[in-house]
């Protein structure tokens, strides 16, 4: 896997000074949780799930998550397993052994499989035989400390049957999280279950959404999460006790966008004021047919506020997260400057760029992060920005309508 392997060679050569790198499911936690980038969720009651995936794999997703839970009704979970055991069945049928002999991933994405109950995810491993080789882990709702420990009990048991690593990844969207008095709590008790089993976490995912149903709220797609106070102040404190940047935290994931359909406008986008300001090549007309405004300022500031990558409801939603995740020549000068051995004593030093402070100690953990970003997303040549990225991820996926660059 690559994010974007989907691209033209002469396109990345275009765009990246420093290409992304490949990476396997086999990859260190660390790697893959930083690499997840926009997680596309779909049924696992769809008829066609393994073109699906095959599909959405060649159009640069490199997370999927099979769903069993909210997106499909009560009465199709039977129906919804049995299709789901199929459809893996069918993709490890076109599956290629690799040249040393192991089990290739046929050019597939990770896939994680979102459950209800704890022993599904036993029931699930052992109906799917070999084919449970597919999956890399399993997507744990409504996560608290009590009913999380036995999906990470389950999980346990199935990578012993399985023979293989299975990560999980706990959904944060209990109203035990969202209620002030329960709070603290609450995420005390979380702390306890995922550093119990901190091996097996690759990453925590927040549900909005389920946040935003404990009030009767809906963010409308001119708003981003962040403008839902309720909502940005559980964000803020996950961050705080679980997204730590000290050895102790965990990648901690964005929340869902949930619109894809044209709407009619209420605020003047406000990042087109921000994120095209600069370079002169920058200064363009972005026109969006997908309603991404809100998304890409809602990306924007799960950056501000620790959170990386996103879960996502539909295809045209990844190249937006993706190419907000590539990191910018000016960026990596800065970051790589911080870091180099002789300055580990600390100090602050100019930005290349001329254009900031750059302060050894207290910049060292975002240094790192960006590094390792740059790794799995690459690095854009001086003078390419976001909307060339963001054009041609676009375009490569079908979606050349959604956006489209004009000179002002």
């Amino acid at each position: 896997m690559r994010h974007f392997g989907h691209l033209p060679q002469e396109v990345r050569q275009r765009l990246f000074q420093y290409e992304p790198v490949e990476f396997t499911a086999d990859a260190p936690g660390g790697t893959l949780a930083a690499a997840l980038g926009a997680t596309l969720y779909c049924p696992a009651t769809r008829p066609g799930l393994a073109a699906d995936v095959v599909k959405q794999a060649r159009l640069g997703v490199v997370s999927m998550v099979l769903c069993l839970e909210d997106s499909i009704g009560d009465a199709d979970v039977a129906a919804g397993e049995a299709n789901l055991v199929r459809q893996l069945e069918t993709l490890a049928a076109r599956d290629e052994p690799s040249r040393d002999g192991r089990p290739g991933d046929g050019g597939l994405p990770l896939l994680f499989v979102r459950v209800r109950e704890p022993a599904q995810i036993r029931d699930l491993v052992a109906r799917m035989g070999p084919a449970a080789r597919l999956l890399s882990g399993f997507v744990l709702p409504k996560f608290t400390e009590e009913r999380g420990i036995p999906f990470l009990e389950a999980l346990t048991e199935a990578e012993s049957a399985a023979g293989h690593r299975l990560f999980a990844m706990p959904v944060l969207e209990s109203p035990e999280l969202l209620h002030l008095e329960t709070r603290a709590a609450t995420l005390s008790g979380i702390a306890r279950a995922v550093d119990k089993y901190r091996e097996r976490v690759l990453a925590l995912r927040l549900g909005v959404t389920d946040f935003c149903s404990a009030y009767g709220l809906r963010r409308t797609p001119e708003m981003t999460a962040y403008d839902v106070q309720l909502v940005a102040s559980v964000i803020g404190d996950v961050v705080n006790r679980l997204g730590r940047a000290d050895g102790t935290g965990y990648t901690v994931t964005g929340p869902v966008w949930e619109y894809f359909r044209l709407q009619e406008r209420i605020f003047k986008p406000q990042l087109r004021q921000s994120i095209f300001t600069g370079r002169a090549e920058e200064l363009r007309t972005v026109l969006i047919d997908h309603d991404i405004d809100g998304l890409l300022r809602e990306i924007e500031l799960d950056r501000a506020n620790g959170l990386l990558g996103k879960t996502c409801i539909h295809p045209s939603h990844v190249a937006p997260v993706h190419a907000l995740s590539v990191v910018s020549l000016e960026e990596y000068s800065d970051a790589t400057d911080i870091l180099r051995p002789e300055r580990s004593g600390g100090g602050v030093l100019r930005s290349a760029y001329t254009n900031k402070m750059n302060e050894v100690k207290p910049h060292r953990a975002w240094a790192e992060r960006t590094l390792l970003r740059a790794e799995l997303f690459g690095v854009t040549r001086e003078g390419v920005g976001f909307v060339d990225v963001l054009a041609a991820g676009a375009r490569a996926a079908g979606y050349a309508d959604a956006v489209r660059t004009e000179a002002p």
